[in-house]
């Protein structure tokens, strides 16, 4: 009886994705909404990953709001991690999260002078010869769960080395955090009449705060950032 046990379990097939035969490394570039990323993944299971990177990116804008010129840089640097659920060959589903998020922006805030300006509601004049100057901040909250779904496989279960990865998603960052700075004159009536140090004054102080929360309910869409991505990888082993 053990002999025939012993026979049967020398001549018994192998699981076609034993543990030591899945793949071990594959790294892919990309392009994606969170900037340019690096990634790479290590397999888990016979249809599921583990997949890490960082996205870098720098862009410049120049925008008016409300009569502030702002000349603004977007900084994107975030790390992230994934769970790569696999469905149906290449189609997956993935949980994950930005375990660094510090995705931010800074602006110069600027009023040429006699210009008119809006802070909240009350309309002012930059003053001719202290004109209206500052900056601005926005960044998020550092950690944002994401999750995403795609098609496509750093470590595809073939001998094929080379893939074209594609993901969708949405990384949920919480509502902007902005915050506005200003100095110079402020005037109501004219650019020299009726005027105030705008970085002292309290009714200025608290025209700015009102300006803030204007800005943020107009960003608080991007507490849901949209993620879209594309890229292709290769297996090592």
């Amino acid at each position: 009886m053990a002999i025939t046990l012993l026979c049967f379990g020398i001549s018994a097939p192998k699981p076609t994705f034993a543990q030591q035969d899945l793949p071990k490394l594959g790294v892919g570039v990309k392009a994606s909404t969170l900037g340019i990323g690096i990634e790479a993944a290590t397999a888990v299971t016979a249809r599921s990953n583990v997949r890490g990177g960082f996205n870098f990116f720098d862009y410049d804008r120049t925008f008016d709001d409300d009569g502030i010129d702002y000349l603004g840089t977007l900084n994107f640097r975030s790390v992230q991690l994934m769970y790569d659920q696999y469905l149906i060959g290449g189609l997956h589903i993935s949980p994950g999260i930005l375990l660094h998020n510090g995705n931010k922006g800074t602006a110069t805030a600027t009023v040429g002078a006699g210009r008119t300006f809006t802070l909240g509601s009350v309309t002012y004049f930059s003053n001719t010869t202290d004109p209206i100057k500052g900056s601005a901040t926005v960044d998020f909250r550092n950690v944002a769960p994401m999750i995403l779904v795609g098609f496509g496989n750093l470590l595809p279960r073939s001998d094929r080395h080379f893939g074209v990865n594609f993901d969708a998603g949405i990384a949920f960052q919480g509502s902007p955090n902005l915050k506005l700075n200003l100095a110079g004159t402020a005037c109501i009536t004219g650019p020299t009449t009726n005027c105030a140090n705008a970085a002292t004054d309290p009714t200025v102080q608290g025209n700015i705060r009102n300006q803030e929360v204007k800005l943020n309910d107009d960003s608080k869409a991007f507490k849901y950032y949209p993620v879209v991505s594309i890229g292709v990888s290769w297996k090592f082993r």
